[in-house]
């Protein structure tokens, strides 16, 4: 694995202060040194929402090896095409970009697609046409992974989505009475909560995740003019507030399919997977944007759906065997 950082034009004076010089991990597959005539596919790995670049390297739990380790072990065994991976750093503030240019955030998906991406062809010896270029990603990363290969189909080939953001109705409208109830706590105030969130040890208090993501999410999404946060929904009852939950429901990539149908279609190969107890109902938004996709006229062999018994964390072990589909799809 090979470090390097990346001064970004893009997020350079970002709303939210982030550096932006950012790190750039990138992982050459074995043999990359010896044979300096070979070309390779790349793969662009997104984070969820929350994640840091060093989460890669870190052990999962016991018995269970890091990515990067495994996808390794399946190229130098054969049993895949070598590629290159490149993880892409899109962290904030608020804990995640969602890859999308905001307001409230700064400009992630100019980032990675107009600053990492060249950047990357020009470091590494690419194949640098989108017929062997992917990206992939979990949670968030699924959503910015299906997001951006609709938006920049000139750059993408292919994409993976392991229980990736998708059916916004399923995924947050259930946490947004659980979010109504938490900030009970703060008199209907997220950002007294952030105070609170933001003075002491993270994470040590139940609403804390679910809070973070919601505020993260309207960064993103729902951005007043001058960057503030707007939350889409009453934060004393949990009902949607139609005109901002609208904004959400515009970023859904089951509702973003009909208008990306040429996008979609142009794709060559399609990774959707999801565990059957995620806690945001994911493995729901992953059977409507398989369907969505059908809808919008992919071709059913380009796609390859798997459900499996999990919850949203923890399932790691899955980017391997999606990673080594993409390589045969690419090579």
């Amino acid at each position: 694995m090979n470090e390097h950082t990346i001064d970004s034009d893009l997020l350079r004076d970002n709303p939210l202060g982030d550096p932006h010089v950012r790190p750039l991990w990138v992982y050459t597959p074995p043999g990359y040194d010896e044979d300096r005539d070979r070309h390779y596919p790349v793969v662009y790995m997104l984070l969820g929402f929350g994640g840091t670049l060093p989460a890669w390297s870190n052990h999962p739990a016991p018995y269970r090896k890091p990515v990067p380790v495994r996808i390794d072990e399946v190229f130098a065994k054969g049993e895949a095409p070598p590629m290159i991976l490149a993880f892409v750093d899109a962290w904030t503030t608020y804990g995640g970009s969602q890859y999308v240019d905001s307001a409230g955030t700064g400009r992630y998906h100019s980032y990675l697609c107009d600053e990492v991406v060249p950047w990357v062809d020009a470091h590494y010896r690419t194949r640098p046409t989108r017929d062997h270029r992917a990206i992939a990603g979990k949670s968030s990363g699924g959503f910015g992974a299906s997001m951006t290969s609709m938006r920049r189909p000139d750059l993408f080939g292919a994409f993976a989505a392991h229980s990736g953001d998708a059916l916004s109705e399923a995924q947050y409208l259930p946490h947004f009475l659980w979010a109504a109830r938490h900030l009970r706590a703060y008199d209907g105030d997220i950002f007294a909560w952030w105070q609170d969130f933001t003075s002491r040890v993270a994470f040590t208090k139940d609403e804390d995740l679910r809070l973070l993501e919601i505020l993260g999410v309207s960064a993103c999404f729902s951005p007043d003019t001058d960057g503030t946060p707007l939350l889409p929904f009453n934060p004393r009852t949990g009902a949607p507030i139609p005109e901002i939950w609208s904004r959400w429901l515009a970023w859904d990539p089951v509702r973003m399919a009909p208008n990306h149908a040429d996008a979609l279609r142009s794709l060559h190969a399609i990774w959707l997977d999801a565990g059957t107890r995620d806690e945001w109902f994911l493995d729901l938004g992953t059977q409507a944007l398989h369907d969505a996709l059908l809808d919008a006229g992919v071709a059913e062999e380009s796609i390859h759906l798997e459900f499996f018994d999990a919850g949203h964390h923890g399932i790691e072990y899955r980017q391997p065997l999606a990673l080594a589909w993409l390589a045969h799809k690419l090579a």
